[in-house]
């Protein structure tokens, strides 16, 4: 169980974030806030449990902390909803959905001994709220976070959080997971699992190696996104982090983080923003399609297990006992298709005596479908792909922009010079906005084996969106301005030097 120091820092965590918000600007402190809590804070089940309010814990008290600080500290006003009808939607989707859950799940799960109660109407007010606070994140980051200097921070913040947290990383993989056990009185998951290959991987205070590993994977992410576009000594300085963050990455001895890096880095290296765009569209894509292949059973599982065979017969048993699980609970979860089975664990396989829990649930992807149905998965998911889908859609917009541009320079018949605002647009684009795409769109892969969904992600999701929104503003008033600006400098040429009558 916790300890008192375990409380004392969560308890203490709003105060931390006050000083960040009267001494960094909005953006920053968001950045900082979110980060440390999520770093830092100490793993559930640690949490301040009120009456009609969800658990108060690492990843809820932060939100709340942060909304108040940016109304109250930062004086500022909260946009709560996009630009775009269908996200807002979406969104709406997300927070009110599991009322309908609720609902349609009245009965109660039986066993011989005992059972799990059926869902009462102030669940309704427990989870609606739960959802809006998961958001907060999301709609602060689109908010604060929209500039690219902002995701330049953002970026920066990733990457020197990954350094540091490298280092009491190497101890527990040097000495074992211990870190939680220390200085928060205990071990916050199964010993068991975070020994591997004849030695351990990392946990510090997330809630499974596999979290540390992909943070880890996040940071080197940013440093390689940043070396790609630095330059003199401080592309030298991202160089050196990243090397160092793929050698701490590799010594945690978990795979698929370790895929996902070299999927990013060769696209961030070797291809421009458009083909990054239409990678992160695909894998969101496939991403989305996933439980709707299961349903009509042509996910390739045998493949796919014969492929992780040839790499290690370790990683095929664990991928097996994922898939097995994975088909029993959806099984379960067709039950009740369109809502769910709401929370209280009635997702799950029990124990028909006494309702033991007898599968385990490891993809996101099957707890949002098991609990909230296909409506709460799509909600969840499609916010997660917004972002990918508004940073497609901005190849679109820069085609238009130049289409325009061009037939203003025909119209006219002046030679329009790229100004600098264009050339920076440009600049802007396969800088930033591409690597953090293909960084969502990889943390939305990892959804279906695993439950990677974490602050982190929804600030990422949000400020690539808010990055989205405004450039694609900016595009439009680009074309519009210098297509106004040239047909009036045709006028002035042709009043200037029109014909002459010779009398």
């Amino acid at each position: 169980m916790p300890n008192s120091i375990a409380y004392i820092v969560l308890a203490a965590w709003p105060l931390v974030m006050f000083v960040s918000f009267k001494r960094m600007p909005v953006g920053r402190a968001l950045i900082w806030s979110f980060l440390g809590a999520y770093l830092l804070l100490p793993p559930l089940p640690t949490a301040f449990d009120f009456p009609l309010m969800p658990p108060l814990n690492k990843l809820t008290l932060p939100n709340l902390a942060a909304l108040f600080m940016v109304i109250f500290v930062a004086r500022e006003k909260v946009e709560f909803f996009p630009q775009s009808n269908w996200v807002k939607a979406v969104m709406l989707c997300f927070i009110f959905s599991p009322a309908l859950t609720v609902l349609t799940n009245p009965e109660p799960v039986l066993f011989a001994q005992g059972g799990l109660r059926g869902l009462y109407a102030m669940d309704i007010v427990a989870l609606v709220i739960n959802q809006a606070i998961i958001l907060i994140g999301f709609v602060l980051a689109r908010q604060f976070l929209f500039k690219p200097e902002h995701l330049r921070d953002l970026l920066m913040a990733l990457m020197i959080a990954g350094v540091v947290y490298s280092f009491p990383m190497l101890l527990e993989v040097r000495l074992s997971p211990q870190l939680n056990i220390w200085i928060y009185g205990y071990f916050q998951h199964v010993f068991e699992q975070m020994i591997r290959a004849g030695g351990y991987r990392a946990i510090v205070f997330l809630s499974h190696g596999i979290w540390a590993a992909f943070f880890i994977m996040t940071a080197l992410s940013a440093a390689v996104i940043l070396w790609r576009n630095a330059a003199g000594k401080r592309r030298s300085a991202k160089f050196i982090a990243g090397v160092f963050l793929a050698g701490v990455l590799v010594l945690n001895k978990t795979l698929s983080p370790v895929l996902y890096a070299m999927v990013l880095i060769a696209l961030v290296v070797f291809a421009n923003w458009k083909i990054q765009a239409r990678v992160a569209l695909l894998l969101a894509v496939l991403t989305l399609a996933y439980p709707l292949a299961k349903l009509v059973d042509i996910v390739p599982e045998e493949q796919i297990l014969a492929a992780a065979t040839s790499v290690s017969a370790e990683r095929a048993n664990s991928l097996q006992f994922r898939f097995d699980n994975e088909n029993l609970l959806f099984e379960r979860a067709m039950e009740k298709p369109l809502f769910g089975w709401g929370s209280w664990g009635r997702n799950h396989l029990h124990d028909p005596i006494d309702g033991t829990i007898r599968t385990v649930t490891d993809g996101r992807w099957i707890i949002a479908v098991g609990v909230f149905g296909w409506i709460g998965f799509l909600a969840e998911f499609g916010l997660l792909a917004a972002p990918i889908f508004a940073f497609y859609r901005l190849a679109g917009s820069e085609q238009a922009t130049r289409r325009r541009l061009n037939r203003a320079q025909v119209e006219t018949s002046i030679p329009l010079r790229k100004t600098s605002a264009e050339r920076q647009v440009d600049q802007v684009i396969s800088q930033l906005g591409g690597g953090l795409s293909l960084l969502l769109a990889l943390n939305l892969v990892d959804l279906l084996p695993n439950a990677t969904l974490t602050p982190i992600t929804w600030l990422i999701a949000g400020a690539l969106l808010g990055y989205c929104e405004q450039l694609r503003t900016q595009l439009k008033e680009m074309a519009s301005g210098r297509r106004k600006s040239a047909l009036e400098a045709s006028n002035r040429i042709t009043v200037e030097t029109g014909p002459r009558t010779i009398l």
